[in-house]
């Protein structure tokens, strides 16, 4: 009898026997057979679509490529929602701020990241291709703005009619006049109860020297006026210059990563078309690419036949980019082979983080997660840097570099919502540099690092310096002299102060980096009862007398939480630690000392008092001596204690209660 073994075997056997026979045989199906083949043809054999139609009788003469810039919460978004109505784009009366894309910006109401469209809009019985990119209105995204404004010709400089010209208005002026971008004036808003559109006209008038009759008045929530702001587009703004005859370049603007399709590029093509199928390389890395499609945003990904000079659209490669650091933003792309006639464009100034936090995850066992969730997040967020760290007291985690602080409480939420990660944040730091006695000069991101010596006690180093920021706020002349003091109070130094109307006035300071990112745009809010607005860029680095401070729990130091704060202010923040690290600490079977050390000096301590017996209890009419030689008795037990068990034992939640905001 034959074993279960031989069996299978003999009817395997058989099976591939039969199969290799071809018996029996299985006719061959056509449609799988050219499935291969069709897949692979070139997308020029396939129908032409109507939107692809009507694009392609567009000629370069009738693109506009334009961005709206404003300041934060003036209706950038939502004056985007009314163009791409009133375009056919998108069907009226669906999704508010169909451009953040973001669950953290539809909560917040911000935008975080720039998001584009492509339009068709007829004007005059001419069709005109209009490519609109909504931008972020914070001082933290202006790197977004800037790349913006390679893509576009022109700008609308949108200001809200009821709060009228603020910081970051007047920063994207100066940044699209420098560019040489042709600006439309928008005032929004203008059905509210409080607007003053004639007083928005003009300071227009008076700090840009924009002709306040060019100006179109809307109100974006309602589409009062909207309908006008297209054809002042078309009437201001040229049309982009270009070549489709000449050898392809294209710039890369900004991308994003799919987990289908690997990095999908948003590029300006400046000269000649790119279809699927074309081969071409990077001036900055120098890898090749097969294209593997194209299109437009209008306003989700809309694939086409090509693009072609003058046009702001999207590709991916097949096979695809895997790695977003091989998409450098600013980079120029053209066809394999012409890498000698085109001439690569000057690109971007890639932004440098200026705030840096330490994270750690709540549970240790979270922390390959928590890894993951923060590499997903980084690919599309080029801008963050990461650097792996330990803490004896919270275990393994990480440093994490951002533009500001508004960037920072964006990635902590997205990493939350997103992800459902629990993390214990840092307060924010800054970097700061160390001249060295042989000449050398070095960044420090993390206080850990430190130099030991004290300021000014000759150490290996000559100075230390720290980074300054030169700060523009706008405000009401009522406020003038809170928001002096509040500058003056954080290291500041006046620079300008002028008045662009009666009751009106921009301030200009320079103030250190470790001040502004400590909660200063949240107190200037709060002395102006929010009329303040506020915007920054990078000063220089100067000569500082900073020292860095420490929290100790029994003589041992708590690593994660030190910081480096100029020496003026070690001692008010050293009392501030020690009071607010009490009231989270348990207590012991023995005494818990906690002190605020700034270089050698221990500027705050409190106590925390052991648990005690009374001893004494027992004792009712004892001599004195009988009552010191129980007391002296338990203080000896104490020592012991102390000796045996070690360090403090703190519980995690003492961590996160104490640095929590």
């Amino acid at each position: 009898m034959r074993s279960w073994s031989q069996r299978i075997y003999k009817s395997g056997a058989l099976c591939s026997r039969r199969y290799f026979l071809g018996v029996p045989k299985i006719p061959p199906n056509p449609w799988i057979s050219n499935f291969s083949a069709s897949h692979r043809r070139n997308a020029s054999s396939q129908p032409m679509g109507d939107l692809e139609r009507r694009i392609s009788d567009i000629p370069l003469e009738r693109f506009r490529n334009f961005c709206i810039v404003a300041h934060v919460d003036h209706g950038k978004s939502t004056l985007s929602d009314r163009l791409l109505e009133l375009t056919g784009t998108i069907a009226p009366g669906g999704n508010k701020q169909i451009l953040d894309k973001l669950d953290v910006e539809r909560e917040r109401g911000i935008t975080v990241k720039a998001q584009t469209c492509s339009m068709i809009y007829n004007y005059k019985d001419q069709d005109y291709l209009l490519h609109l990119v909504d931008t972020p209105g914070h001082v933290d995204f202006r790197a977004e703005v800037s790349r913006s404004y390679a893509s576009c010709g022109g700008a609308l400089l949108l200001v809200d009619a009821s709060q009228g010209i603020q910081a970051q208005t007047v920063a994207n002026f100066y940044l699209a006049f420098a560019q040489g971008l042709h600006l439309v004036p928008i005032v929004n808003k203008v059905d509210l109860p409080s607007a003053e559109p004639a007083r928005a006209l003009e300071q227009m008038k008076d700090t840009f020297e924009l002709d306040p009759t060019k100006a179109v008045l809307v109100s974006a929530k309602t589409g009062l006026g909207v309908e006008a702001v297209l054809p002042a587009v078309i009437e201001a703004v040229p049309a982009p210059i270009g070549d489709h005859l000449k050898p392809l370049k294209l710039l890369l603007v900004d991308s994003w990563y799919s987990n289908y399709k690997g990095v999908i590029l948003l590029v300006r093509i400046f000269d000649g078309q790119i279809k699927a199928g074309d081969h071409v390389t990077s001036f900055a890395t120098g890898l090749r690419y097969i294209v593997g499609e194209v299109g437009i945003m209008y306003p989700g990904q809309t694939p086409q036949k090509s693009l072609r000079a003058g046009q702001v659209g999207y590709i991916y490669f097949n096979p695809g980019m895997k790695r977003s650091q091989e998409a450098k933003v600013g980079d120029t792309y053209t066809t394999v082979g012409a890498e000698k006639q085109v001439e690569p464009l000057p690109g971007f100034e890639e932004p440098k983080a200026m705030v840096f936090v330490a994270a750690f995850p709540v549970d240790q066992g979270d922390y390959p997660h928590l890894e993951d969730s923060i590499n997903q997040i980084m690919l599309n967020d080029r801008s963050v840097t990461l650097q792996k760290e330990s803490s004896d007291a919270l275990g393994a985690g990480w440093r994490l570099g951002f533009l500001g602080t508004l960037h920072c409480s964006v990635f902590e939420d997205r990493l939350r919502q997103e992800h459902g990660a629990s993390i214990i944040i840092t307060p924010p730091t800054v970097p700061f540099k160390v001249v060295w006695k042989d000449g050398r000069e070095e960044i420090i991101s993390n206080p850990a690092n430190f130099p030991n010596q004290e300021s000014g006690k000759g150490g290996p180093y000559l100075d230390l310096q720290e980074p300054y920021v030169s700060v523009t706020i706008a405000l009401p002349e009522e406020y003038l002299g809170k928001v002096i003091e509040l500058c003056e109070s954080n290291r500041g130094e006046q620079k300008e102060l002028q008045f662009f109307t009666a009751t009106q006035v921009i301030l200009k300071y320079d103030l250190p980096l470790a001040q502004l990112v400590d909660d200063f745009f949240g107190k200037l809010k709060s002395l102006s009862k929010g009329y303040a607005s506020l915007d920054h860029e990078e000063s220089d680095w100067r000569k500082s007398n900073i020292i860095k401070l420490q929290l100790l729990v029994n003589k041992e130091p708590i690593d994660a939480v030190a910081r480096v704060v100029h020496y003026s202010q070690a001692e008010r923040l050293g009392r501030q630690w020690v009071t607010k690290f009490k009231q989270h600490v348990d207590r012991q079977m023995y005494e818990v000392v906690i002190q605020a050390v700034a270089g050698r000096r221990i500027v705050a301590r409190e106590t925390i008092k052991p648990f005690r017996k009374d001893v004494l209890s027992k004792l009712h009419a004892s001599d004195v001596s009988r009552r010191r030689k129980l007391l002296e008795k338990q203080k000896e037990g104490r020592k012991k204690l102390t000796a045996v068990a070690g360090n403090v034992s703190i519980d995690q939640k003492a961590f996160q209660s104490f640095l929590a905001k």
